[in-house]
């Protein structure tokens, strides 16, 4: 059973630990994620950070390169048969568990049960799914009801939750249960023995993994050759020790420099700062459907009158305006999906005036509203005090509770009232990739089976699944324009802008990727 320890020291202090010098030297690669690990199973959360661990940890049967094409990834080939109806899928030979078992067909079959669950694409296979059959220990079939063209993009959407493949004996896990233990096949060990939550993990390199033959073609697709002996994590306790650490070379990789440091870091001339991911980060602000005020429609519509999104995103990335991007709907701006439908909720007039009679005529009598407030990493803890004056502005009897990131994502799973340790609001993030569909779990509107906020809209469900069997991209974009206005009616959440964060890593470290954080192809120089 993996064990999670309180740690309070800062990075200084861990840095300079006795148990730390082991691993100096250049086969050691020390990295600061954009927040602490505190979970660690990747079906059961939608955290980034814990995505980026499990991309350590396990692999998936497809993996996404850098043109967003699915290719195959533990599989040395599939057959699509029956007019669509029956998928044939071959694992390649040599996969191997962390603890020496062989990787089987049954483990994938199991795996894949267990996270459709959880996922939104993955609750569409699943509706669809007949049967799932293993014909021997490196071939399985997955049988359809209907055709389900996006099956490889589901198996390896880099979207949280991945399908992490895992043994058999962990898939059967509750889904709803992290499970007991780290053992994945993945190019990485979890070092659980050395894991202390609140500031550091540790992954070492996984000497059973054989890597594809073919070169990485980015993302997660291709050949994932490691070249670092470990790879630290070390949580810090605020920018200013990252931005220290990184001028030093103490520190490798730093995932999310905050703007106001990226003169300090450029001018330092061992650093590299640039934007890794073009795709950029789209914020969003859920609200708790399930407790007063916002169970009511009503009132989470009159706050899309409140938004100025030009707020938010200045408040996180500065006012360069090659940053960010404020009228943004439901989808990526600039991909096929983006759509100006219903759009005036947001770029037209803002009249706080208008909002609070809107607020008051909905049926708000004064109840609380609990903002969940990180104080970590900045860009959450900016866009909380933007929403806590817009929800002040609006009417709104606002308690920010302040807490850091970890605390809230396990809050935000309460869905008691805010007297029994509920909530009603909190600032969230997607990747601008994961927006680019409406299939995901962001736009996953089955009450309290869906993700946090628990919105219920049977007619966006419907329209998610109308888009599966859209014919073409035109038809898709209709009835992904027809799901934006759905979504200013039913508002499963209110959209912040979109921006685009730089990364900061050492001129000594080559081969940093694409996207978010992946620890293969890495190297020292």
């Amino acid at each position: 059973m993996i064990q999670r320890r309180a740690f309070t020291a800062g990075l200084a202090s861990v840095l300079a630990a006795p148990s730390m010098a082991r691993g100096a030297g250049s086969n050691v690669l020390k990295f600061i994620p954009q927040s602490d690990l505190t979970i660690l199973d990747p079906i059961i959360n939608t955290v980034y950070t814990v995505r980026n661990h499990g991309y350590m940890v396990f692999d998936t049967l497809f993996g996404m390169d850098g043109d967003t094409r699915m290719q195959p990834q533990m599989l040395e080939g599939y057959t699509v048969e029956d007019d669509g109806k029956r998928w044939v899928l071959k694992l390649r030979e040599g996969l191997m568990w962390h603890d020496g078992e062989k990787v089987t067909s049954r483990d994938c079959i199991a795996s894949i049960a267990r996270w459709s669950v959880r996922d939104g694409v993955g609750s569409l296979l699943k509706a669809r799914t007949e049967e799932m059959i293993a014909v021997d220990d490196r071939t399985f079939h997955i049988r359809l009801k209907k055709p389900f063209a996006l099956l490889p993009y589901a198996l390896g959407k880099i979207s949280t939750p991945m399908c992490a493949i895992m043994p058999e004996r962990l898939a059967k896990t509750d889904p709803f249960k992290a499970v007991p233990e780290m053992i994945g096949s993945g190019p990485f060990r979890f070092k659980a023995d050395e894991w202390i939550s609140g500031a550091r993990a540790v992954y070492t390199k996984n000497e059973k993994y054989v890597p594809r033959q073919d070169v990485s073609k980015g993302w997660t697709a291709g050949g994932k050759v490691v070249h670092f002996e470990r790879v630290e994590w070390h949580t810090s306790p605020d920018d200013g020790t990252s931005a220290s650490a990184m001028q030093s070379g103490e520190m490798d990789w730093w995932e999310l420099p905050v703007a106001d440091l990226l003169p300090l870091l450029k001018k330092s001339g061992k650093v590299r700062v640039e934007i890794k991911d073009r795709n950029g980060t789209m914020g969003m602000l859920k609200m708790n459907n399930l407790q007063p005020p916002f169970d009511k429609a009503a009132i989470r519509q009159a706050l899309l009158g409140a938004v100025n999104q030009k707020d938010f995103m200045t408040a996180i990335v500065g006012d360069d305006p090659t940053m960010y991007r404020d009228k943004v709907g439901i989808f990526t701006p600039g991909t096929d999906m983006a759509s100006d439908a219903g759009m005036e909720v947001l770029t037209g007039p803002r009249d706080m005036a208008k909002v609070r009679a809107a607020i008051k005529a909905a049926g708000y009598n004064n109840e609380k509203v609990v903002l969940l407030s990180p104080n970590e990493p900045h860009y959450r803890k900016s866009m909380a005090a933007v929403t806590d004056d817009m929800l002040r502005g609006a009417g709104l009897n606002v308690e920010a509770q302040t807490m850091d990131w970890g605390t809230a994502v396990e809050r935000r799973e309460n869905k008691q009232p805010i007297d029994k340790g509920g909530w009603s609001v909190l600032c969230t993030t997607a990747n601008g990739l994961d927006m680019q569909t409406p299939t995901l779990h962001f736009l996953r509107t089955t009450g309290q089976k869906a993700w946090f906020g628990w919105t219920d809209s049977p007619k966006i469900e419907e329209l998610r699944a109308a888009w599966v069997d859209a014919a073409d991209v035109p038809a898709q974009k209709k009835i992904a324009s027809e799901i934006q206005k759905q979504c200013w009616i039913d508002v499963p959440h209110l959209p912040l802008g979109i921006w685009y964060q730089p990364m900061a890593w050492q001129k000594t470290v080559d081969g940093i990727p694409d996207g978010f954080p992946l620890f293969w192809g890495a190297r020292r120089v």
